[in-house]
């Protein structure tokens, strides 16, 4: 039993009390009764959220940055280059080891819960193999979901189709696709196709990497809702990436959003990945690369972030932290009112969880027991101070603690304090 009194909501509640008892919530509200031999969490007042979830991550590749060379130019090309030089030299122990790190990493930070996408082009399926194995030792304390991606194109790598059905026999959990990877735009719309009915067929969701280009008329998705739309797929079904509408012409995009409603399309953006791979052909003006995400939430799609790559061929940053993933996507789509900030926090939670259908996520009576105290007093502040994870329950067990970020202050004149927040 866990009782966490005192604790700040993100809808805004303060005061409110959060009692656990084998593994789920029982009851919220001020002034709970203490049963006897509860554990007791004073919150003090800060903000307690349900986990952070990332919508879009690669754990095959994770931790590899360096191997078997850096990516000298830091572009997607070079990236999927380098990661055909690496697959070859893959063993499932370093596999399973790197993507252990890093679900340890993620725990420490309050993240549990990762849809994973993974390549299935290499005939061996090390890779698929070893993030199953991974799913199944980590299963106590955080939800991985896993995506069959044909990296190298459904149809233009000669054995993906057959390889992704060996990895869906095999337990991976949800269909992937790179339609604009393929030779011709006729190719990309073709895979879709197959990879939508392939998911019909088989009971499960669909979440493909979509349009990450710069090219405007890289229009896959309009496809994607189709087919949706078409097989009645309609809330399983999520679109990654999008780029290729940041450089899309508003008259196109005001048929195309509307189309992607009606299909009932989850999109995910990956704002760090976006930023740093897109725009890269410009010189001035630069283009962004993020999707249009605040219209895309106002046509009422749902809208989640995900990290994508951490020190891997594509990125040489990241830490597993998916508040600076939403920092990075309030920065750049431009969403400093209050409530855009607030969507934002959604973005990581919330939004996220709904388009991996989680089981019981959330903060009422009959959720799991799973949440994150974080040092700040809002979603915003959470954001704006990539705010400390004091505690990480799982099911009602404490999985990861940090102690209060403090910072003891010694300037000349003044006697020494202690700021505790950094609220400024």
């Amino acid at each position: 039993m866990l009782l966490i009194r005192n604790a700040t909501l993100p809808d805004g509640r303060t005061g409110v009390d959060v009692f656990a008892e084998e593994g789920r919530i029982v009851a919220t509200g001020p002034g709970l009764p203490e049963p006897e031999g509860v554990e007791v969490v004073d919150a003090r007042g800060w903000l307690l959220s349900p986990p952070f979830v990332d919508a879009h991550f690669h754990m095959d590749s994770t931790l590899s940055h360096g191997l078997p060379r850096v990516n000298r130019s830091g572009t997607l090309l070079e990236g999927i280059a380098l990661w055909g030089e690496l697959k070859p030299q893959l063993t499932q122990q370093a596999l399973v080891e790197r993507a252990l790190q890093y679900c340890d990493w993620a725990v420490a930070r309050g993240l549990l819960a990762i849809r994973s996408h993974v390549d299935v082009c290499d005939d061996r399926l090390l890779a698929v193999e070893a993030l199953l194995h991974v799913k199944r030792l980590v299963r106590p304390y955080l939800d991985p979901q896993l995506v069959a991606f044909p990296q190298d194109g459904l149809l233009r790598s000669p054995r993906a189709l057959v390889n992704l059905r060996r990895a869906l026999d095999m337990g991976v959990d949800v269909v992937g696709g790179i339609p604009h990877f393929e030779r011709t735009m006729a190719d990309g719309a073709e895979s879709v196709r197959l990879l939508c009915e392939l998911a019909v067929d088989r009971g499960l969701m669909v979440d493909m990497h979509c349009d990450e280009s710069d090219d405007p008329h890289s229009r896959h998705v309009e496809t994607l809702a189709l087919h949706a739309q078409r097989l009645g797929l309609q809330g399983r079904v999520t679109g990654s990436h999008l780029t290729s509408m940041h450089s899309m012409d508003n008259y196109y995009v005001s048929k195309l959003v509307p189309l992607m409603a009606e299909a009932g399309l989850g999109v995910v953006a990956n704002p760090l990945i976006n930023i740093t791979l897109q725009g890269r052909h410009d010189t001035y003006p630069k283009r962004r690369g993020l999707t249009r995400v605040p219209e895309l939430m106002a046509a009422g799609l749902t809208v989640a972030f995900g990290h994508d790559c951490v020190l891997d061929p594509w990125y040489p940053l990241g830490s597993a932290d998916m508040l600076e993933v939403a920092a990075m996507g309030l920065h750049v789509a431009q969403m400093t009112s209050q409530d855009a900030m607030r969507a934002c926090f959604d973005a990581v939670t919330v939004n996220a969880a709904r388009l991996l259908a989680l089981d019981g996520y959330g903060l009422e009576p009959g959720c799991r027991a799973d949440f994150v105290l974080l040092q700040a007093r809002s979603p915003v502040e959470a954001i704006r101070l990539r705010a400390q994870r004091l505690l990480v329950v799982r099911a009602g067990q404490v999985v990861a603690s940090a102690p209060a970020a403090t910072s003891t202050l010694h300037l000349s004149g003044r006697p020494p304090t202690v700021d505790f927040t950094h609220r400024g």
